[in-house]
């Protein structure tokens, strides 16, 4: 066997210990660094707070000049009915109780229908034109005075017909789960802005319907992104997080005391097994501990004045759809990047006009409350502003007074950060069923908003299993810029 003569031998040792070295330096500085940061949340004088910890992001500088810092996205989680609310088709109240057009429907993948006597279910509600020359709903009446911030993109599509792949390809680009959040994609890009809260926060509601459909967890996961970027859940009542209130009797220089420990043992055993995910522990137990002081000053609006309640039709702290918008516009001022809000109970296969009116109650001032609120603060400017479900609801009746999943049109609407307000964009046919002009997919939708962000989404990738992937995809998105300001 050939030997390595020793003066080789000897400056390969001494190389691997200058790189050992290296990294136990840059570690043990990391971990320094942390506890100087856990110790300014008990002395604020120490380094000004240090700002040691917070993620600045892989896109700096932006690609170009951003015209969004942050996204408010509101997800109405079951499936709106565009029929009801926002794409008024007065041809499809004609054909009410008719055979649908076999020359639409042959062939198309269907949902519950597949198979059934397919029968036109005209509008349930009415429209009304209304002041700013939005014809929508009569029921959107508060969403409707505030039209000229708005963008309606009323030919919307997605793959996915079923509600949790349509979740999944709406948040992640993808119907396989595993991959990676809109939200935890931002700020993977752009950092966060909060020393002291998530970049990505998630809060959810539930109507008075009683259609609670699940909403997983994964939904706001950061997939194969390191798992730092995940969203954070919020509760509207109770602890806002699940044991972020100490034990009885432990304070919090105990608390701190336990955190630094915890952190001292992931980075000694970092050193021994170099796992990036031990260096996202460390850095999330540093967050959970600073959360422990911000949170809760955040989610008590107690002292927001009566007129922003009325704005928003809501009490403080009272778990509901309109509370959660009030609370996104305090996280939005925190600095928080990414903000998406779940509202439950869209899922009307049957009862869909009543369905509808409940939630229009329930919504139709919360939305227009944040349109006017982030605009008398000056934040509309630069907070993209999304109302989105999973897909929209068939044409076609499904039982006696419901529609069943439908994602070949459906519509969206878009606020502020650098959209064109008083803009309808894209049509669906006369019937409501498939887009037919400026058809717009969820990709188009997901490059648009980086756009916004001032990222190029053909850029932005993360290398998974020898592949570039990407938030928008692969398949050739295309950015909106008829909808931009």
């Amino acid at each position: 066997m050939t030997r390595r003569p020793p003066l080789a031998r000897d400056n390969a040792q001494a190389t691997l210990w200058k790189q050992a070295s290296r990294r136990s330096f840059l570690r043990l500085t990391a971990a320094g660094l942390g506890s100087v940061a856990l110790g300014a949340m008990m002395d604020p004088q120490l380094l000004g707070a240090s700002n040691s910890g917070r993620w600045r992001g892989v896109v700096q500088p932006t690609h170009f000049p951003a015209q969004a810092k942050r996204v408010i996205w509101l997800t109405m989680a079951g499936g709106p009915s565009h029929l009801e609310t926002f794409d008024y088709k007065p041809v499809l109240a004609e054909m009410h109780g008719k055979p649908m057009p076999e020359s639409m429907t042959k062939g198309q993948q269907l949902a519950q229908l597949q198979g059934a006597k397919l029968v036109c279910f005209g509008p349930q509600l009415k429209f009304k034109k209304f002041d700013t020359g939005v014809e929508i709903c009569e029921l959107f009446e508060q969403t409707a005075a505030v039209a000229d911030e708005l963008c309606f993109v009323r030919s919307m599509t997605t793959e996915a017909i079923n509600h949790d792949p349509a979740h999944m390809f709406m948040n992640t680009g993808s119907q396989i789960a595993g991959r990676p959040s809109m939200g935890a994609w931002v700020v993977y890009g752009l950092g966060a802005e909060s020393e002291d809260l998530p970049g990505f926060v998630v809060l959810t509601s539930l109507g008075r319907g009683g259609q609670n459909q699940p909403i997983a967890a994964r939904q706001w996961s950061a997939g194969f992104l390191p798992t730092r970027f995940q969203g954070v859940a919020l509760r509207g009542r109770g602890d806002p997080v699940l044991y972020l209130s100490n034990p009885p009797g432990v304070s919090r220089r105990q608390q701190e005391d336990v955190v630094l420990a915890a952190n001292a043992i992931n980075a000694g055993h970092d050193k021994v097994v170099d796992d990036p995910e031990i260096a996202t522990r460390i850095a999330q137990y540093e967050m959970a501990f600073q959360m422990q002081a911000s949170v809760p000053d955040l989610m008590d609006s107690s002292a927001e004045p009566q007129h922003i309640f009325d704005l928003y039709g809501c009490q403080a702290g009272d778990g509901s759809f309109a509370a959660n918008c009030l609370l996104a516009r305090r996280l939005a001022e925190r600095g928080v990047r990414f903000i998406q809000l779940y509202h439950k109970d869209w899922d009307h296969h049957g009862g869909v006009k009543n369905g509808v009116e409940l939630k229009a109650q329930e919504i139709d001032r919360a939305c227009a409350g944040l349109i006017r609120d982030l605009k008398q603060r000056d934040m509309l400017r630069d907070t993209l502003v999304v109302w989105a479900g999973e897909f929209g609801r068939s044409p076609m009746s499904q039982g006696s007074d419901g529609r069943d999943h439908h994602n070949k049109g459906f519509t969206i609407w878009l606020a502020g950060g650098g959209i064109q307000g008083g803009l309808n964009y894209g049509a669906t046919d006369e019937l409501g069923y498939a887009a037919v002009e400026n058809e717009t997919n969820v990709h188009d939708l997901h490059a648009t908003m980086l756009h916004l962000l001032g990222i190029d989404h053909n850029r932005f990738t993360f290398k998974f299993q020898g592949l570039d992937a990407r938030l928008s995809g692969v398949e050739g998105a295309q950015v909106l810029r008829d909808i931009l300001a």
